[in-house]
């Protein structure tokens, strides 16, 4: 039995697993961005540099050739900058990323707006009712409610600072 299994190792060439750098990317490399909420299309397989994400575990930048990934969003700001270096920035409520082998992204909010069209005293006077409103409330799904409410609104005010 055993000089079968020495035999048949001989007979059957082995399979070598070599590990290499992977190839260097023809020219600039390309990421591919979709942004949507239920309400609107930001960007459709568009073209990017950079997309900056804040996230459960962290905010984080997603260039080409990053790492596959899927994570959860946060109530944050969403940069998005493009190929030519400009910038422009989103506040989303919350949704996931998607980050794909292809370098494709996709970006589903829940709820997203551009930054600029956000107030900020409205922002603070959301804040000040959640929070008051916090006090009084026992039922745990009403304090969920609101626990969300100030936490987006404290988002925006952050990003509005």
């Amino acid at each position: 039995m055993m000089a079968a299994r020495f035999l048949f190792r001989r007979t059957i060439p082995a399979l070598r697993q070599v590990r290499c750098y992977a190839d260097a990317p023809g020219g600039a490399p390309q990421m591919s961005f979709t942004f949507a909420s239920p309400t609107q299309v930001f960007f459709q397989g568009a073209s990017v540099k950079q997309v900056d994400v804040p996230t459960l575990t962290g905010a984080f930048g997603i260039l080409p050739a990053h790492v596959p990934t899927l994570q959860v969003l946060r109530p944050g700001v969403v940069t998005v900058f493009a190929d030519d270096g400009s910038s422009t920035k989103f506040f989303v409520s919350s949704g996931s990323v998607t980050v794909n082998a292809d370098s494709s992204v996709q970006l589903l909010a829940e709820e997203a707006v551009t930054l600029d069209s956000l107030d900020l005293a409205a922002a603070k006077a959301n804040l000040e009712k959640a929070q008051a409103d916090m006090v009084g409330v026992s039922d745990e799904a009403a304090r969920a409610e609101i626990q969300i409410s100030i936490d987006a609104n404290e988002a925006i005010v952050k990003a509005l600072e």
